[in-house]
């Protein structure tokens, strides 16, 4: 029997790393993207449905015609800096985008649910590893968006049967190991590509957000995991759905530190290329330190980030970098 699950986002970086996954592991996934910030180009691995997720009769229509058996829901807006200077958008797109998705999912008795959440729900929480029972205190719209989400998640649990998995994860880097899909944004905003464009140059320098933090060497602390690990665990997330295990939160992530100039410094080896950098101000609503605890997902998932190093996720976005892009 064809199991087709629908992916929101799978147009963008994540989703399409997904879609590519869940068809090795014999699913059909269907896309639904808006290409507001996803390409086209990037839906290689099953059907494409453009839509928008404030467009609930595009959604029932996507519903009636694929018959999903589960949604992985990826599609968000996710810049901090912009959700703190437009927190309308946010609640408009991803909350109210999200309560569209999940009307349409309960009334087609689509009962599965995967969520792409973030560590942004937990806020700046300095000197711990944050782990699925730490307390959530968003520090800015983009955060506290996607807490709202999980709740929504849990009240429609209680109401309609929705079992959700819940992953909160941290700062997402490399490429699929085969360059197939990549990161590629317009403009860009994350770290390890826009210090690609950097080696490679097509940018003069790297703008090194905020220099005077708490940390060792005065950048921002984050736990990077690979896409393609990332992934994989969505899969397994999907087969415990279907095991019929409860609603489910897990933390992704590798319990390793790594600060912004740290990340420079593995560029410059992997690549064994200058990356030029130049000190600016910190970005409103960045946290400090962000670091998982993950042993939930290795335990009960069986979840194993085999490619998260720091070496790895770099040399992985280089070869992509030398190949990959899309067009609109």
């Amino acid at each position: 029997m064809q199991k087709n699950v629908l992916v929101t986002g799978g147009a963008g970086y994540i989703g399409s790393h997904a879609c590519k996954a869940l068809r090795a592991a014999g699913y059909v996934p269907v896309t639904y993207d808006n290409l507001a910030t996803g390409w086209e180009d990037a839906v290689k691995f099953g059907p494409f449905e453009r839509g928008d997720l404030l467009d609930r009769a595009r959604l029932d229509a996507v519903f009636a015609r694929w018959q999903p058996v589960a949604v992985i829901h990826f599609a968000a807006l996710s810049e901090v800096g912009e959700a703190v200077t437009r927190p309308g958008d946010y609640w408009r797109v991803n909350v109210g985008g999200s309560l569209n998705l999940i009307e349409a999912a309960v009334a087609a008795r689509c009962l599965e649910f995967v969520f792409s959440s973030t560590c942004a729900t937990y806020g700046d929480q300095d000197g711990v590893v944050l782990e699925e029972d730490t307390a959530q205190r968003p520090s800015n719209p983009y955060g506290s968006s996607k807490r709202a989400i999980e709740e929504m998640l849990r009240d429609f649990g209680t109401a309609d049967g929705l079992r959700s998995v819940i992953f909160r994860y941290f700062n997402v880097a490399g490429a699929d190991p085969d360059a197939d899909v990549g990161e590629y944004h317009q403009p860009e905003t994350h770290l390890i590509p826009l210090m690609l464009d950097v080696v490679s140059g097509k940018r003069a320098a790297l703008t090194l957000h905020g220099t005077d933090y708490p940390t060792p060497d005065g950048t921002c602390i984050r736990d990077y995991v690979h896409v393609s690990d990332l992934v994989d665990a969505h899969v397994l997330g999907l087969r415990w759905l279907e095991a019929g295990h409860p609603a489910r939160v897990f933390c992704l992530g590798t319990g390793s530190g790594f600060s912004v100039r740290q990340v420079v410094d593995q560029a410059r080896v992997v690549t064994n290329l200058p990356v030029p950098v130049h000190d600016g101000p910190r970005r409103p609503g960045d946290a400090m330190r962000l670091v998982s605890g993950s042993a939930r997902a290795v335990e009960e998932l069986g979840w194993a980030p085999t490619r998260s190093t720091l070496p790895q996720m770099i040399a992985d976005a280089w070869r992509w970098h030398g190949v990959g892009h899309y067009d609109k």
